[in-house]
């Protein structure tokens, strides 16, 4: 009875894989056709069914940007970019669809520690990062046992010092995957949605209006109360918005 239920769960899951390929190949045949509406149907359709793909979410934003609607592009090139940061056609892409953005946010300077981290450690995701650890523990305990077994003193000195070295580079990257981890779940990043919206002093409607935002801009969500939440501008500017005029990007 085991080995029957395990096999329809083979052949539920290969038809399951074999309809999301399916779906995709006709979406991808009616961007081609301009068809960019029944595109955005059958990709949300495959998203709809948990999937995670940087290429999903890329040819989302594609075809997003083909209708000029500004948040769902920007929203989907960002989710590409969190599974694949390497992705250079996204990350050039998303430099075009923030031009359509009206809201132009400056940044708070960075500390030196702050522009290596997003210049180089945010390069991989921490996924990518926790690759780089099995490699490297893989190699440090090749390299130790080397060095147990090797015979002649010269041989035992270079696996005994690139074994420390692989060891320190190991403990290095462990901290720098357990950083990027704890980033990726504690900023909290959201897209405007809507065309326009006013962001208030406190989580009310008859609260003072502090400042506007346009469609496509991102925030940093940082609390929420009922229907509200919390925001953050990369200026490091705060208030309140209502929470359905935003959409969370770490959401899957």
């Amino acid at each position: 009875m085991k080995k029957i239920l395990f096999l329809l769960l083979i052949i539920a899951s290969s038809a399951n894989a074999q309809n999301v390929d399916s779906l995709f190949v006709t979406a991808n045949e009616n961007y081609k056709n301009g068809q960019f509406e029944e595109a955005i149907k059958k990709y949300k359709k495959i998203e709809s069914k948990n999937v995670i793909s940087s290429e999903l979410y890329y040819n989302l934003g594609n075809a997003y940007y083909k209708l000029n609607k500004v948040g769902p592009t920007i929203f989907y090139y960002e989710k590409a970019l969190k599974i694949d940061p390497l992705n250079e056609d996204v990350k050039n892409n998303l430099i075009f669809a923030k031009r359509l953005a009206l809201d132009n946010i400056e940044e708070v300077p960075k500390t030196v520690l702050q522009k290596f981290n997003a210049n180089y450690l945010q390069k991989l995701s921490y996924n990518q990062w926790a690759i780089i650890v099995v490699v490297l523990s893989f190699v440090a305990s090749l390299l130790f046992l080397l060095f147990y077994f090797a015979h002649t003193p010269s041989k035992k000195r270079i696996y005994f010092t690139t074994s420390i070295i692989s060891f320190i580079l190991l403990i290095a990257t462990i901290f720098i995957t357990y950083n990027q981890y704890k980033q990726a779940k504690n900023i909290k990043e959201a897209i405007i949605f809507a065309e326009k919206t006013e962001v208030r002093n406190a989580p009310t409607l008859n609260s003072e209006e502090v400042f506007t935002l346009h469609e496509g801009t991102k925030v940093y969500v940082l609390d929420a109360v009922d229907n509200w939440k919390k925001i953050k501008l990369a200026d490091g500017k705060l208030g309140w918005i209502i929470s359905s005029e935003i959409k969370m990007l770490n959401d899957f």
